[in-house]
């Protein structure tokens, strides 16, 4: 009895935030919401109130592991809707003017290292992606959206073949949710 209480995981839910557990997880919040269905038949959510409770089917580490990420995932969610995630993303062309714009679901990258053939990479829905000059900004309630879509931008300058000291073209993650990356 002791050990089921240390698995048991609570999640406060703000005032600001509705959730609810019907074929998956929907958090409602005022910057947008998120649907996810959580496949875990080992994991038991119920609501308590103001709280999420996660609790067990078996006592044992590999549980453990799997309720701490199924909280992780949810307080990301939670706060996604509250304020959500940025990426930004930095353009850099020394060999080529490339031009980068947004084309409907698409990120549309023109003349990189003078191909004639745009490179197009994937928006993923409920996400947000607007190009400023050479700074391109990806915001969304989905962390997991929007991460995979900066990493789709960043992949879709990919080099092969090249010496990647002296080819540095491309569009480059600078900073992840709000913290800076070292390069």
């Amino acid at each position: 009895m002791i050990q089921e209480a240390k698995l048991r995981k609570e999640i406060m839910i703000p005032d600001s935030v509705h959730l609810t557990l019907d074929n998956g997880l929907t958090v409602k919040g005022p910057k947008g919401e998120i649907k996810k269905v959580m496949n875990e038949p080992s994991v038991k959510m119920e609501l308590q109130g103001n709280k999420l409770v996660l609790s067990p089917s078996k006592l044992n580490k590999n549980q453990k592991r799997i309720i701490n990420t199924c909280k992780s995932h949810i307080n990301n969610m939670i706060h996604g809707v509250q304020e959500p995630f940025e990426y930004k993303l930095k353009v850099c062309s020394s060999h080529f003017p490339m031009s980068v714009a947004v084309d409907g679901h698409n990120f549309v990258v023109k003349n990189f290292l003078g191909e004639k053939v745009p490179r197009k990479s994937t928006i993923l829905p409920n996400t947000k992606v607007t190009v400023q000059g050479d700074t391109v900004t990806v915001t969304g309630p989905d962390i997991e959206a929007v991460s995979q879509t900066a990493a789709n931008i960043e992949q879709s300058t990919r080099i092969t073949n090249r010496d990647r000291r002296v080819f540095q073209d491309g569009v480059w993650i600078i900073s992840k949710a709000g913290q800076e990356i070292a390069r």
